[in-house]
């Protein structure tokens, strides 16, 4: 017997899920959504009062990402004009709600391409012309972080958000909030970050705009996609000690030299507890000529290859057409954890697969039979508005 995951059905948490939908996201725009022109990444982060509305309004965090959107594309074409260029920008753009320790901040990764794209002849299958731009400058990217600042501030105060005293509703606004304002057990560096190409940083804001991929480099921007869609826990930085707690290596170093977090499981439950994205919210959208309705797309996405003609005139066999959107489950195993399941460990040959298991009468038995657990964890009870109780002992 050989045990292979399928998907726990989670929202937002499961590292072997999260892995598998960032690979299979990350392949589906190189192969099929983005065209091969050079990509840069504009990633645009907020202060903390920002993140927390953000946070808890979806609908607020799509207007937001909309002003961005519209002042980077405006910067597009402005630089166009002044070089004679008339084209459509375009992108695509990741919603990340976490950080890089397990605290709630909401931030956007972008990737644009480097140019505009002309329309082709009307009545031609022909692909779409890309006019290149030079790169942005650092004081490019700070008048148009200066830009963003400025209609953000205004969106939020003409609704109020910035004026009175924002407090969480429930118990898990409680836990967005304590992981929002939480400091680590190192001391906190106060001092501005050091000024570095093409970024810039603002009462707050940040606009990082110093990341780059080659037209030719689709490995390169494959691990930008993936980057952009990973999830927030990494199971190669957690480990368990030996006193029960768990030790979380951070990406980065501390300022004092700190490399990790120790906490124990409940606090790291809260942690991700707080990180879990709104349902049926999607966190991947495209823009531009690449937008879903979009006239000029078919003419930007790569064209799909020609099939393949056979080589004998005997029918191919009838084997079901595996779909366009997503990757077979045998292959994302084998991108996420370099494991080909379907490669037999004893002869080399190649496996197949027979049949699916899913009635219960006939799974339980089996799961028994290995010694793995084969009825689900009973669940708790749900408890009733405001939940005054559990915000409180989750807060102790």
């Amino acid at each position: 017997e050989l045990l292979v995951a399928f998907s726990c059905k989670s929202r937002g948490i499961c590292p072997s899920c999260n892995a598998r939908r960032a690979h299979d996201t990350a392949t589906h725009l190189v192969e099929r959504v983005l065209p091969h022109v050079p990509f840069r990444q504009w990633t645009l982060s907020f202060p903390k009062r920002v993140r927390w509305h953000l946070a808890k309004d979806i609908h607020l965090c799509s207007n937001v990402l909309v002003l961005f959107m519209r002042a980077l594309f405006a910067f597009q074409r402005r630089r166009g004009r002044e070089l004679n260029l008339e084209g459509q920008s375009a992108a695509v753009r990741f919603i990340q709600r976490f950080g890089s320790a397990l605290q709630l901040n909401v931030h956007f990764h972008v990737l644009v391409p480097e140019g505009l794209f002309a329309a082709p002849a009307p009545g031609t299958e022909a692909s779409a012309a890309f006019l290149p731009l030079p790169p942005p400058t650092d004081d490019e990217v700070e008048a148009l972080l200066h830009t963003v600042l400025r209609r953000v501030v205004r969106l939020l105060t003409r609704r109020g958000l910035l004026d009175d005293d924002a407090f969480p509703n429930n118990a898990l606004q409680l836990l967005q909030a304590a992981s929002l304002q939480r400091r680590f057990p190192f001391p906190h560096d106060e001092r501005p970050p050091p000024r570095k190409r093409r970024c810039a940083s603002l009462d707050g804001f940040s606009l990082h705009a110093n990341t780059h991929v080659h037209a030719h480099d689709r490995r390169g921007l494959e691990l930008l996609c993936r980057y952009g869609a990973r999830g927030p826990l990494s199971l190669e930085r957690l480990q368990r000690r030996d006193d029960g707690r768990l030790t979380y290596r951070l990406k980065h170093p501390a300022p004092d030299g700190s490399t990790h977090l120790v906490l124990t499981p409940l606090e790291l439950l809260r942690l991700l507890a707080a990180l879990v994205p709104p349902p049926r919210a999607n966190l991947v959208h495209f823009h531009g000529a690449l937008a879903p309705h979009a006239r000029l797309r078919i003419a930007v996405v790569p064209k799909p290859p020609p099939p393949c003609a056979p080589q004998s005139s005997r029918p191919p066999p009838q084997t079901p057409t595996p779909s366009h959107d997503r990757l077979p489950w045998a292959e994302l195993l084998r991108r996420s954890f370099s494991v080909d399941v379907l490669t037999c460990l004893k002869c080399g040959g190649r496996r197949r697969v027979l049949a699916f298991l899913t009635a219960p009468d006939v799974v339980r038995p089996i799961l028994d039979n290995l010694g793995f657990p084969s009825r689900a964890l009973p669940l708790a009870p749900a408890r009733a508005p405001p939940q005054a109780s559990l915000s409180v002992g989750l807060l102790a």
